[in-house]
């Protein structure tokens, strides 16, 4: 008998994580643009349950392909190409958890460093870490120029053709 474990990361080894998903493209749309790259045998599209919300996709999906072979391809062929005028987001969904878990801990940790932190104070820098990203990033949104602003809503017009045509690229 197999040790579950291993079941386990062999079904994740042939799981894909999609994000960056604009709030316009539709499970059928997703389904479309990843099959070319193998056999799905499942598919998560994540919606808010709770709150203002609610009922609305949440930006984010998974999809399990028969082989890791499979979802390797897709990762290689989809990540960063553009749906909707975002780039996706498509990592092996064992990569995701490892890369932000490695991610958000280093992240914590080098503010902790920088402010003379430690211990008990390390939840408290991380909360002011996040909230310094988020003011930097308004700002560079701030400073965006409007030929940036029309070409978004260029890209944001164009976002059915490119879902229709995602597989000609492929």
């Amino acid at each position: 008998m197999q040790d579950p474990k291993f079941f386990i990361d062999e079904k994740a080894e042939s799981r894909v994580y999609i994000g960056n998903l604009d709030l316009r493209i539709t499970e059928a749309a997703l389904i479309k643009m990843f099959t070319p790259y193998g056999k799905i045998l499942s598919e998560e599209f994540l919606w808010h349950t709770r709150g203002p919300k609610r009922g609305e996709p949440r930006g984010f999906a998974f999809i399990q392909f028969s082989t890791k072979e499979e979802a390797k391809l897709a990762k290689e062929k989809m990540h960063g190409r553009l749906a909707c005028g975002r780039p996706l987001v498509v990592r092996l969904a064992s990569e995701k958890y490892f890369d932000e878990a490695a991610q958000d801990s280093s992240t914590a940790l080098g503010e902790a460093k920088k402010a003379g932190l430690t211990g008990s104070t390390l939840g408290q820098t991380s909360r002011s870490a996040k909230i310094a990203a988020i003011k930097n990033k308004l700002r560079a949104l701030e400073e965006e120029g409007p030929s940036v602003k029309k070409q978004k809503q260029a890209d944001s017009d164009s976002c059915k053709d490119s879902l229709d045509h995602s597989q000609d690229k492929g």
